[in-house]
């Protein structure tokens, strides 16, 4: 006999176990299938990467109750520079241009790992399957049928509605036959901390370079987060350096605003591609995060974009809920789908257009973008419309972002 779910939630990443905390609590049976055992010391999504938290996001984990545990773990960005290197073009951004305490936040992974696992432990309708493999996944009319392999033993699972959240090269997507459209960069990110002569001072630099975006983040004690897009061709070589020849390196693209790079930490590096699923919905089965569409992270963008998916399912369900609906029909995830398919276009368009942009070398191109850059530095109205952009504030917003619990 399959264990009952009303919602069975496939990958206990960020954007997953997000979604669980936020379903929690509201009378439906949640399980969460995660292959990894659920804690912060051992599953890698809940690494030491640094997360750019924008402020939308900010509301939605305020929504949710979870803002107080981990506002003394984050950093403040209350400055956002946008510069082209070795070019006249820049834009600045203003926390008090836009009437918000910060226009973002940086958070570790494995501290907003600590919270949602922490809360998760307090939900009695929130099953953790973990670690456990989804083998099989059978979508009938009237249920979704799922298998999965749990401490050695094959167990059935079925449930109203599932949710991939199962990442990049899902599980569940590719199983149910979900094309995508995808599009390699031909660069990889490589990710560290670097500690700066200059106080960061909270502020947040995104500058263009000939191989990508470079991006610094503020961190707490002194320390930036480390964004460095290289070609593909050249990541064993920037990865083989010295930490002496990266500094030295790091500081040739980045220049002197925060003074001498003094040190850095560990560096890895990830391909960057933009996967987009040409269906967020079928009968039964919603995609969430970056099941849904995985981005360049050029502005910061793509975890935001998961957590707004959260928020807009979440309230979709639990309407459905009130109403006493099939939660997995098509009718009703389909509210969700046509929820989330403008801002998943607007931020796609944002992400890789910008990319596309400024890895453009033709100087009329740079003149132009130039000047676009100082046109949105000295227009208000333009520079109001940008920010509510990355911030997560355009388009009809659910409750959580607006800092509305569901209760």
């Amino acid at each position: 006999m399959a264990e009952q779910f009303d919602v069975l939630i496939i990958g206990g990443g960020l954007v997953g176990a997000s979604l669980a905390c936020a379903l929690g609590g509201q009378g439906l049976r949640i399980g969460l299938v995660e292959a990894f055992p659920f804690n912060s010391d051992s599953s890698p999504a809940f690494d030491d990467r640094s997360i750019a938290l924008a402020a939308g996001s900010q509301r939605i984990f305020s929504g949710m109750g979870l803002w107080a545990a981990l506002k003394d773990r984050v950093t403040s960005i209350k400055h956002i520079h946008v510069s082209d290197r070795g070019r006249f073009g820049f834009a600045r951004l203003h926390h008090d241009e836009e009437g918000v305490p910060a226009l973002g936040y940086v958070a570790l992974a494995r501290d907003m790992g600590e919270v949602l696992s922490a809360k998760l432990e307090t939900l009695d309708d929130v099953e953790l399957i973990c670690p456990a493999e989804v083998t099989a996944l059978d979508i009938q009319p009237t249920m979704a049928s799922v298998t999965v392999k749990h401490n050695g033993d094959e167990k059935q699972l079925s449930a109203q509605l599932v949710v991939a959240a199962d990442g990049a090269r899902s599980f569940v997507r590719e199983s149910i036959g979900i094309d995508t459209t995808q599009w390699s960069y031909d660069q990889s990110a490589i990710i560290t901390n670097v500690k700066t002569q200059l106080l960061h001072d909270n502020v947040a630099y995104e500058r263009f370079t000939d191989t990508g975006p470079l991006a610094l983040l503020p961190m707490s004690e002194g320390r930036c987060s480390v964004v460095l897009t290289v070609k593909r061709d050249r990541v064993d070589e920037v990865l083989a350096m010295s930490d002496k020849d990266f500094l030295a390196h790091l500081q040739e693209r980045f220049g002197q605003r925060l003074g001498r790079f003094e040190k850095v930490g560990k560096r890895v590096a990830y391909p960057l591609v933009l996967v987009r699923a040409n269906e967020s919905v079928r009968n039964r089965l919603a995609l969430i995060g970056n099941a849904a569409h995985t981005l360049h992270p050029i502005a910061g963008q793509g975890f935001n974009l998961g957590l707004r998916d959260v928020a807009a399912l979440a309230d979709v369900l639990l309407e459905a809920k009130q109403h006493q609906q099939d939660l997995g029909a098509l009718s009703t995830i389909q509210r969700y789908a046509d929820w989330r398919k403008n801002d998943h276009r607007r931020v796609i368009a944002f992400t890789d257009g910008l990319n596309r942009l400024f890895s453009n070398p033709l100087l009329p191109v740079a003149c132009v973008r130039d000047l676009g850059m100082l046109a949105l530095d000295l227009l208000p109205p333009a520079k109001r419309l940008f920010g509510k952009l990355t911030m997560g504030r355009a388009g009809k917003l659910p409750r959580l972002a607006r800092g509305v619990p569901l209760e």
